[in-house]
């Protein structure tokens, strides 16, 4: 089809230096083509100074977009490693592929039980396309970081405190699939989402204390109460036990007094049988 290609025949073969094609240059017009054409004359009259202008390189982790005449040529990144570009009607701009990391500035967020929290995190990103991150947005760094914010509010926004508390995972992960399909136009790939702190008010702070201390001794009375219950049961058999037996009274009687003799103790106290006192009451 249409279009221009440059070689260079050597005593080696065929070597070629540069090419024009229809994809490359579609819809320059007349006036482009003479431009592109006037600008390899130039090129080719000042070979070999102009050699340093026209070769260019780019890094393992980057990539060149190339504007032709402020269309990009082939509708692809050039890269990594050596490419040519024509000095003037050419023009491209790096782009970074590697992962970037930025902090979620503190957000003030009402929930959905209208308490007001403070929340922070972080967000992993890289660009995926780079023609997309160059075309489609002026800044995708700056874009991704103000959409990161009003997506952080906009989803804690329909969660309650006690999902907020519980469910991070749920809440990062759901962010993540947000942020990722907003910015999926403009080439941008958002990797990880993680909410890094929960600061609340010192009142609530205060009363969820006092609620949590309150269920601790609700929870201590139960116990208690649960083991007072064993305890009344236990008396209950063992009197039933002695009952039957009037020995057992009076070695339980024994045993008492073994128990307050082992301690250094001035008073000694002797139990004193009821029934015994009965007999001399029936006799007056």
């Amino acid at each position: 089809r249409g279009g221009m290609v440059l070689f260079s025949f050597t005593r080696h073969g065929v070597r070629l230096l540069f090419s024009l094609s229809d994809d490359s240059s579609a819809g320059l017009g007349c006036c482009g083509w003479l431009l592109v054409l006037f600008s390899l004359l130039i090129t080719l009259l000042t070979f070999p100074v102009s050699i340093f202008m026209c070769i260019k390189i780019v890094q393992e982790y980057e990539r060149a977009v190339i504007f032709r005449l402020g269309r990009i040529i082939d509708k692809k990144a050039k890269g990594p490693g050596i490419f040519f570009v024509l000095p003037c009607t050419d023009s491209f701009v790096k782009v970074d592929l590697r992962t970037v990391s930025f902090n979620i500035p503190p957000q003030e967020i009402l929930t959905k039980d209208s308490v007001t929290v403070s929340v922070d995190g972080v967000v992993y990103f890289r660009v995926e396309c780079p023609v997309s991150s160059v075309a489609n947005v002026s800044n995708a760094d700056s874009s991704t970081r103000l959409l990161a914010q009003t997506t952080l509010r906009n989803v804690l926004g329909t969660k309650n405190l006690a999902e907020l508390l519980s469910d991070r995972e749920g809440i990062s992960h759901s962010m993540q699939a947000t942020l990722d399909d907003a910015t999926n136009h403009w080439g941008i790939k958002v990797e990880r989402v993680e909410i890094k702190d929960v600061k609340l008010p010192q009142q609530l702070q205060r009363a969820m204390a006092a609620e949590a201390e309150a269920s601790r001794e609700a929870r201590a009375k139960v116990i208690a109460a649960e083991g007072e219950m064993n305890a009344s049961r236990a008396l209950k058999e063992a009197s039933l036990i002695i009952s039957e037996s009037p020995a057992a009274l009076q070695l339980r009687y024994l045993q008492t007094l073994s128990h307050i003799a082992a301690e250094n103790n001035s008073t000694v106290i002797f139990p004193l049988p009821i029934e015994l006192l009965q007999q001399f009451l029936q006799r007056k």
